[in-house]
């Protein structure tokens, strides 16, 4: 068995991969430039990729090619339908990194809150000593208890998220794919949030979710923090509420295009004091990362067991 990972900076220098080589052939990548993918696929057996995007214009030169493993929960960067059309089993891992990108939520709604970045920069560039008052309440911040957190996106993240919310003394309401007694309508959840944060997968019924008509429906001091995937919202309608006074505040992990460029929406607010950008790091603590690569492992050897374990390609 040939296995080859396409873009292992992206798993972190300080996770090491030599498990994999226990289980065969091992070729690792840093990076992988999008030219070089179709080489470097051609005659692996399987390919383990994090943001790499898979589909026909490279996965037809890979003839060998059996397994693709996601080190990622999200696999809207592979075409299932292409692999299902040809024979190409897809594996996800699932709840990995739920601890994880939880503890940045509420890292990221605590701090814009609290207006945390501009009371340190406060006492970080001197003020705080030149003012010759012992303490500084501007801008002001509000308590989180009693307030209406929304939570769009239900699954195993959001209901973490859940808990850390009632933890603050917040009352949760939520949307989810599934509807139950709790869930209530998008709509609703904008008007009556205070806070509102995003784990829904990325598909068609999901992107730019959050748009203009949405972002006019909510409280004017909202908070929003979104990370799913970045075209969830549309970016450009966010900045301009930003740019607008809105939004009380804004913090994202995510991006449409990761890094963003020059010509991106969010380049008109990076230095907005009540917004916090993120390099696609929710995910990512050494604990998560680790538990990553085992259920990597445990997906090559079901495959090859003739288990059906994670497979996104056999989903309609």
């Amino acid at each position: 068995m040939k296995i080859t990972v396409l873009d292992a900076k992206t798993l972190g220098e300080d996770l090491s991969l030599e498990p994999l080589k226990e289980l065969g052939e091992c070729v690792i990548y840093n990076e992988t430039k999008p030219e070089e993918i179709a080489e470097r696929i051609n005659d692996t057996d399987v390919v383990i990729i994090n943001k790499i995007k898979l589909n026909e214009t490279n996965l037809r030169y890979a003839k060998n090619l059996k397994l693709i493993c996601l080190a990622a929960t999200g696999y809207d960067n592979v075409d299932t339908v292409y692999c299902r059309e040809h024979g190409i089993a897809v594996c996800n891992v699932v709840g990995y990194s739920s601890h994880s990108v939880a503890q940045l939520t509420a890292t990221l709604v605590l701090a814009l809150s609290t207006n945390l970045t501009s009371y340190t920069e406060f006492v970080e560039k001197g003020k705080y000593k030149e003012s010759g008052v012992a303490n500084r309440l501007t801008p002001v911040y509000h308590e989180l208890f009693g307030k209406t957190w929304g939570i769009i996106g239900y699954g195993n993240i959001g209901k973490e998220v859940g808990g850390i919310a009632k933890a603050l003394g917040c009352n949760v309401i939520y949307t989810r794919k599934t509807p139950d007694e709790n869930t209530v309508d998008i709509d609703i959840l904008c008007k009556e949030a205070d806070i509102i944060t995003i784990h829904t997968p990325l598909n068609a019924e999901t992107k730019h979710l959050i748009n203009e008509k949405r972002i006019s429906l909510m409280k004017n001091d909202v908070i929003i923090v979104n990370v799913a995937r970045g075209l969830v919202t549309d970016e450009e309608a966010v900045a301009n509420a930003i740019k607008e006074g809105r939004v009380g505040g804004f913090a994202t992990d995510v991006y449409s295009v990761e890094p963003f460029g020059e010509n991106h929406p969010f380049n008109d607010i990076l230095n907005h004091p009540n917004v916090l950008l993120t390099p696609h790091m929710a995910w990512g603590a050494y604990e998560a990362r680790k538990r990553c690569l085992d259920e990597i492992i445990e997906n090559i050897k079901a495959f090859y067991n003739g288990d059906i374990r994670c497979r996104v390609d056999l989903l309609e």
